[in-house]
């Protein structure tokens, strides 16, 4: 029995091995269909034509940087960098992704901030470029504007044909979730362990819905890894009792609009919001980078440059794989 067990381990070891580096060879490939000057001569104008956008609505809505790039992720782990959570629910008969219980709370402003910067696009380059690129470059000028780095977007991303609700389900990570299942969830999608703590710390922007850390905050006995007068401050933000579902606390406590490593400088200090944060300085495998990152801001600019490139590549359809969406909102209707 001993030995039938450890062969089993053995066999989904190596199936676990095959599909990572399928994963990644995918990724690889995908990255290559995608081009920076993609827009060069249909749309010259179209990253200035963007940054006035999300200058505006930033300037208006400070918690747009971080909305956007909540959706950015969401999109792209879920059937791939393709807009598909964009997409609005029709009717009883169809429940879009982006009405998923777990995307219920992807905040207003980045929608909005990727609709006014469609519209704009359109004025100038009807029917040219995609709702998808237009999120990813979106998603790199809010991150800019709130202090993080600037990077290359590529393009030529086509708007996907399909977004199901029902196809949500095990594809985000979740605030209770450990290393390995983040590791788990991340390599699927093609990304190394380094990458997916790299990609955590978009957490130094935005907020998290009081549900998703209340089982750290009143756990008895509670959560060693939180530290207890922050804890206490979170029990004020979110009563067990008469609990506003809006509520919501930053998970940067310490500069909360600010696109930096104070993220990584916070978990040492147990001033991690979600479980899966906090565990990013508990487990001693992901330990040194997250010390790395606190001591060397410009480290964890350059790594999450890298890996936001990566991340937009993850699932791309081009060609006749989808289409250019007239509203990013809804699917082209075809004769």
């Amino acid at each position: 029995m001993a030995m039938h067990s450890s062969s089993s381990n053995g066999t989904l070891w190596m199936v676990v091995m095959a599909l990572t580096v399928t994963a990644q060879l995918v990724l690889a490939q995908q990255q290559q269909l995608l081009s920076v000057d993609y827009y060069n001569s249909t749309c010259p104008q179209l990253e200035s034509i963007i940054f006035k956008v999300m200058v505006r609505k930033q300037r208006a809505n400070p918690t747009t940087a971080a909305g956007t790039l909540r959706i950015f992720f969401h999109d792209c782990f879920v059937e791939g960098c393709d807009a598909s959570v964009l997409v609005s629910s029709i009717g009883a008969g169809h429940k879009a992704e982006r009405d998923a219980d777990i995307n219920l709370s992807l905040p207003g402003d980045g929608f909005d901030a990727v609709t006014r910067a469609k519209t704009a696009v359109e004025a100038q380059c009807p029917g040219v470029v995609s709702c998808a690129d237009i999120l990813a470059i979106a998603t790199r000028d809010l991150i800019a504007l709130v202090g993080g780095p600037k990077y290359q977007v590529k393009k030529g991303r086509k708007d996907g044909l399909v977004s199901e609700a029902s196809r949500v389900a095990g594809n985000l990570p979740e605030a209770t979730m450990s290393v390995d299942e983040l590791n788990a969830l991340f390599e699927f999608k093609g990304f190394n362990q380094s990458e997916m703590t790299t990609l955590s710390g978009a957490h130094t922007v935005g907020f998290s819905h009081c549900n998703e850390f209340m089982g750290r905050i009143y756990k008895e006995p509670m959560d060693p890894t939180i530290d207890p007068h922050y804890a206490a401050g979170l029990q004020n933000v979110c009563p067990q009792q008469n609990l506003d579902p809006n509520m919501a606390a930053f998970n940067d406590v310490l500069s909360p609009r600010t696109f930096d490593n104070v993220f990584y400088q916070n978990l040492p200090k147990g001033l991690g919001l979600l479980a899966s944060d906090q565990i990013l300085y508990t487990d001693a495998r992901t330990r040194g980078l997250v010390e790395r990152y606190a001591s060397d801001q410009n480290a964890f600019f350059r790594d999450f440059a890298l890996a936001m490139d990566k991340l937009g590549s993850v699932g791309v359809k081009t060609g006749y794989e989808g289409e250019i969406r007239k509203s990013c909102n809804a699917f082209n209707q075809h004769s």
